[in-house]
């Protein structure tokens, strides 16, 4: 016998575990999407999938070498979070740059060896261990920056890493993920530790027997984590220039979802790099085709579930491995547990079915909807002469305009209520109209979505920033692609946009607010005050001329506590609650965000406190009950529907050359002329709903 008789063959080795069908699935994935849209397959955007995979796939490497070994690390967003609060506070502090990213990674070592011996030296089971560490870490990056507070004004130097083209098409994060993925590849696959691990994962207990050091190895497994998820962080920050205890959120589920569907087993002992990888990337293309297809970024999180679970299904019920009997002396202490559930290609076939079924379903109604376009603008172009032949041979229509808006948070009812105002306006203008954002504000995923529209390569961009300094960098890349762009409800950086759509003046909104809270109060008391979130860059920017306006004209009122509701009108309940609780004395509350009003006011009356006044900013549809019933007292705000319509109205105008830079007027439809003061379209003065005239709007 030959010495390479018993040896694998290379399919088995380099995919043991049926890796190779998700380069099928990725094939498939490309076909689809790039029917469905001719810029998914250009350069530009493969460039750009690996831009965005490099965050979470930085986690997944990471977390490759922990489930290896039979572990979970739940904690590696946090820990992202936790990195970029600690980058960001060396910085601040005075710390280089080199050092502050320094102490970033061995923050994250030190959270992996936490890990490590909370599970090898006091046995607690890992799941356990990262679940109490996810909300310390949470916990502790939320506490450094009280919630609310964010590091920008980092050098250019590091910025670049990332937001970078090498050479105008390379990203840095690229290269940054690559060296860790060729890092840890050798590690994992071409060393005694790789091994070490898969054995740790088939049988603990039999590996000490075979001499394998189980706690040392499962240590450094976690450390390696740990650091990944840390220069994750770094690279995170670098991207959105921005520090903020958020970073990562919701990241590790993503992770986890990679390294599963790339053939590693939750039970441990299998499972390769480049599996993950390839897992990895199945998720990031459906998320960006999808994207680039103009189609609402839940989708993409609705098919992965969908994945997950015809997977979990797949390996449960239809899928169960057929186990020989074997004789006793074919049994060794590190074979795998009969009872283990293994995946086949089979099990991979469904998850292919899985993903092209919404890839092509997407596919085929942007293609049709294309075709109808031309076909009846084609239609209306050409008049048929008598006999049925063309009279006169007119030149093809132009396509449509396409213009994109992405609000704050599209699950917020302000911008719902802004969204019917931009389809009104599309509808007028005959351009078709793109809206799509996080459905909680994230600057992260904000930018992503942008990305995505900057590759389609849409006419005109109008952007609500969840943060300046995020959006901005991204915007500014837009401009430099030739695509006209232009702010709305909360304003990028003046470099990073052509006008701004204004619809009242923080100082407006500010001053408006606290006169009516001030009125409420007879002129003396406390104040609370209720946002949002504590890191949104406008409502800060209220909050601000609230208090300067109560200095200065109600000396007589003293703010008592800001509380953030995370836009939520359950969280605003709970948090009026306690501050009424809390804060017996307070007179008035201010809520500055379209959920919390209404939940102050049912908080208000469930504790019955009629003399507690409530006013805020917020839309008539969700208050008018109770303002009719007394607990809401007024609303301030502007048109939403109106504030939409402008928006669409004014990124048209730029698109065409019909607003240029120097206008001081600007003819905005059923609103009619509008004041331009520099470089901001002002919508009007903050107006002020209460018992009295609130029927008379239903938005």
């Amino acid at each position: 016998m030959s010495a390479a008789a018993g040896r694998p063959g290379f399919l088995a080795r380099w995919s043991p575990n049926g890796e190779w069908v998700l380069l099928i699935v990725l094939a498939l994935e490309a076909a689809a999407f790039g029917w469905a849209h001719p810029r998914f397959l250009s350069w530009e955007n493969l460039f750009e999938i690996a831009r965005l995979a490099a965050e979470v796939g930085l986690l997944a490497f990471g977390l490759t070498a922990v489930i290896k070994t039979g572990g979970i690390d739940l904690a590696v967003g946090s820990m992202m979070g936790l990195a970029a609060v600690a980058l960001g506070g060396a910085w601040a502090l005075g710390l280089p740059i080199g050092a502050a990213v320094l102490f970033a990674l061995l923050l994250g070592g030190a959270g992996g060896a936490l890990h490590g011996w909370l599970i090898t030296r006091l046995r607690v089971p890992p799941l356990i261990a990262t679940l109490g560490t996810f909300s310390l870490y949470r916990g502790l990056a939320e506490a450094l920056t009280g919630g609310y507070a964010s590091y920008t004004g980092f050098p250019a130097g590091f910025l670049a890493l990332g937001q970078v083209y090498l050479g105008g098409w390379l990203p840095v994060q690229l290269l940054i993920a690559g060296a860790v993925f060729i890092a840890l590849w050798v590690l994992l696959h071409r060393s005694v530790f790789g091994r070490e691990l898969a054995v740790i994962g088939h049988n603990a207990a039999g590996a000490r027997f075979a001499g394998v050091r189980v706690g040392s190895v499962t240590l450094r497994a976690y450390v390696i984590c740990g650091v990944c998820a840390a220069l994750a962080g770094v690279v995170y920050v670098a991207r959105i220039g921005q520090a903020k205890a958020d970073a990562g959120l919701g990241y590790e589920l993503t992770a986890i979802a990679a390294v599963v569907l790339g053939g590693a087993s939750i039970n441990g002992g299998r499972g390769t790099l480049h599996g993950t990888l390839l897992g990895l990337l199945c998720l990031i293309v459906l998320q960006n085709g999808l994207r680039l297809a103009g189609q609402p970024s839940e989708i993409a999180g609705l098919l992965t579930g969908a994945v997950l679970i015809a997977a979990i299904a797949a390996a449960q019920f239809l899928f169960r491995p057929t186990v020989r009997p074997a004789a006793r002396d074919e049994v060794s202490p590190l074979s795998e547990n009969p009872d283990e559930l293994t995946m086949k290609n089979s099990q991979l076939a469904l998850l292919i079915a899985a993903i092209l079924g919404g890839a092509a379903l997407i596919a085929v109604s942007n293609v049709f909807l294309a075709r109808s376009v031309v076909e009846a603008g084609a239609t209306a172009a050409v008049p048929a002469a008598p006999g049925g032949a063309n009279a006169v041979a007119l030149p093809p229509p132009q396509a449509r305009r396409v213009i994109a808006l992405t609000p704050k948070a599209k699950a917020d009812p302000y911008f719902v209520s802004c969204k019917q105002g931009a389809d009104a306006a599309a509808a007028e203008l005959g351009v078709d109209l793109l809206w799509d954002a996080p459905t909680d504000p994230d600057p992260a995923k904000q930018t992503e979505v942008v990305e995505a529209w900057i590759t389609r390569g849409v006419d005109a961009i109008a952007a609500s920033c969840a943060s300046p300094e995020a959006l901005s960098s991204v915007l500014r890349k837009a401009r430099a692609r030739g695509i006209q762009v232009i702010s709305w409800d909360a304003d990028a950086k003046p470099d990073a946009r052509g006008f701004f759509v204004n619809q009242a003046t923080a100082e407006g909104i500010g001053t408006t607010l606290a006169d009516e809270g001030a009125r409420l109060a007879g002129g003396a008391g406390r104040y609370a005050i209720v946002t949002a979130s504590l890191t949104d860059a406008n409502q800060n920017e209220w909050i601000k001329f609230i208090q300067a306006r109560m200095a200065a004209k109600h000396p007589g009122m003293a703010l008592a506590t800001i509380q953030p509701s995370d836009g939520q009108r359950d969280k605003a309940m709970t948090e009026t609650r306690n501050i009424i609780r809390a804060y017996p004395d307070v007179k008035v509350i201010i809520a500055v965000a379209a959920p919390a009003v209404p939940g102050a006011a049912e908080a208000l009356k469930q504790e019955n406190r009629r003399d507690v006044k409530l006013t805020g900013l917020s839309v008539p549809s969700l208050c008018k009950a109770y303002v009719h019933d007394d607990w809401i007292q007024s609303i301030v705000l502007w048109n939403t529907q109106d504030l939409g319509y402008l928006t669409v109205r004014a990124a048209v105008a730029v698109a065409d050359g019909t607003l240029a830079p120097g206008a001081t007027s600007f003819s905005a439809g059923r609103l009619g002329t509008l004041q331009v003061e520099g470089d901001q379209i002002l919508l009007g003065k903050p107006f002020v709903f209460n018992a009295g005239n609130i029927d008379g709007f239903n938005f």
